[in-house]
């Protein structure tokens, strides 16, 4: 019978402890031979282990030997891989054709085999952390000026997490039973929710019911031309949700919290906008002091009852992913409490002013989009949460007769497009018409330029203090079109009501 193994003990060298990596060389041994004694012990690690986890170059050289014969069809055993190995100087090192034959008699069972491989993962893991460590102390003493303490601290998370990330033991197929035992489990969910909504809404009522909400682990992009109004619409979206988990009754949803990462506006800048909308005070004013001592009234009234929103601001100029991910945790963990259950919304304001993580900055702006993309998804899942992120679009749109946006004109569009669960664009036609003011022609007669000119404030007047949402790709629902209602002095949106839902009298 065998035992269990254990990594090699620390070695006492007259009371001073020399610590060597961990490892056990003859785990190794054991799972090789019962790869090469049975090649469905292959089946079992292959998922997870490489031949660069093994800690002995020779083991991991027969692994990577055998892994190739198998995966073409072949078996793998002592007689086949001597055409392989039997001039390769590691193997000759460590004894040749006979040290491979001496695996044979290491084999364990095929169902020991999963257990020894997950043994071999775990200390090359364990290895692995032990250089990071060092690599983080090493850099910790050869910092350079233009690197803080902050971003090694960022650079080093990245890498943990790059870490345990990659090659996961754990995954693989789950039978049709349990995923169908999961979709009935969402559907009576959603039946005993009564048509309210699974996601974090949003506060606006067409647009939550087109969406159902925002999904934890979706990536969702909204995406517009300057001054359409996306910075508007994602900081009402973030303070409707914010205040929902103030007033909810909810207890999983009770006390979340909202962050937001405004990289192109200061922290004072997007207050100072979401001040301004609920108060319903000019924001320009604001600024330039041009208040009336009733309208700073309102003001502070306003403020009082924004001061407990559980809404945080991160107003870090071309902040990475990495980075994001670590405040973000960092604050939900340090926001844990009875009355705080985590993060439920995560805003980021726009994509394009993400810095690409270091190592990974590229000559090809749409390689780098595409990491960036992929980053902004996988923090999604991870900590399983919506991440709603905006977008800048090309001027393909300026070229057009119709202005509005396509899922082509988003920059770098094919990742964008590809790692999204939801894409987005924010289109209000006012603001071209008002740019587009017709001017007579010389040739043109003063009948038919009135007419034009008449065509044009109708359509100005149908226009004005509209928006739309087009949501262009959902993964999980329609796509379609949303009205909204938009007053551009308090850069405020809200549900659009239609002449059919006003009373009579104010038709």
């Amino acid at each position: 019978m065998l035992t269990p193994l254990r990594a090699a003990e620390p070695a006492d060298n007259g009371g001073d402890i020399l610590r060597t990596p961990p490892h056990n060389y003859e785990a190794e041994r054991a799972l090789l031979g019962a790869i090469l004694m049975n090649n469905r012990s292959f089946e079992r690690v292959s998922e997870f282990l490489a031949f660069d986890h093994f800690a002995d170059p020779v083991n991991g050289r027969v692994y990577q030997a055998c892994s190739k014969l198998i995966e073409q069809g072949h078996q793998a055993n002592p007689v086949t891989l001597k055409t392989y190995l039997e001039r390769d100087d590691l193997v000759i090192a460590a004894g040749g054709m006979k040290y491979i034959a001496s695996l044979a008699g290491s084999a364990v069972t095929v169902i020991n085999a999963g257990d020894y491989g997950k043994l071999v993962y775990d200390l090359y893991l364990r290895r692995e952390l032990i250089a990071l460590g060092e690599n983080m102390v090493n850099d910790a003493f050869e910092s350079q000026p233009d690197e803080t303490a902050m971003e090694q601290i960022e650079d080093s998370e990245q890498r943990l997490f790059n870490l345990a990330s990659t090659n996961s033991v754990e995954g693989g197929f789950q039978s049709f039973e349990n995923a169908l035992s999961a979709a009935i489990g969402l559907a009576e969910a959603a039946h005993r929710r009564e048509g309210a909504l699974s996601g974090v809404t949003t506060g606006l009522r067409d647009l939550d019911k087109k969406l159902g909400g925002l999904h934890a682990s979706d990536l969702l992009i909204l995406a517009g031309r300057p001054s359409m109004g996306k910075t508007a619409l994602a900081t009402t979206m973030a303070f409707n949700a914010a205040r929902h988990y103030r007033t909810t009754d909810n207890a999983e949803e009770k006390g979340r919290l909202v962050a937001f990462f405004s990289l192109e506006m200061s922290a004072e800048q997007l207050a100072t906008r979401i001040l301004a909308e609920r108060s319903k005070i000019n924001s320009h004013a604001i600024r330039t002091g041009g208040l009336s001592n009733d309208a700073f009234a309102r003001l502070v009234v306003a403020s009082q009852e924004l001061g407990d929103l559980p809404l945080y601001i991160d107003d870090t100029p071309a902040i990475t992913v990495s980075a994001i991910r670590t405040r973000c945790r960092r604050l939900a963990r340090q926001n844990k409490t009875a009355d705080h259950h985590g993060l439920g919304l995560i805003v980021i304001d726009y994509l394009q002013l993400i810095a690409p993580a270091r190592g990974e900055r590229s000559e090809n702006r749409v390689q780098e989009i595409s990491a960036i993309t992929r980053g902004l998804k996988a923090l999604a899942k991870d900590l399983d949460v919506p991440v709603l992120a905006l977008s800048q679009l090309s001027r393909a749109v300026e070229q057009r007769d119709d202005k509005r946006p396509q899922l082509s004109d988003l920059r770098e569009s094919g990742t964008i497009e590809q790692d999204s669960d939801v894409v987005m664009f924010v289109f209000r036609e006012q603001y071209y018409l008002e740019r587009g003011e017709p001017s007579q022609k010389p040739e043109e007669s003063s009948e038919r330029f009135h007419e034009r000119y008449t065509k044009w404030q109708e359509r100005c007047e149908l226009a004005h203090n509209m928006a739309e949402v087009l949501v262009a790709k959902q993964r999980h629902g329609p796509i379609g079109n949303v009205k909204l209602h938009f007053e551009a002095d308090f850069t405020h949106f809200s549900d659009h009501i239609d002449d059919s839902q006003l009373p009579e009298h104010l038709r």
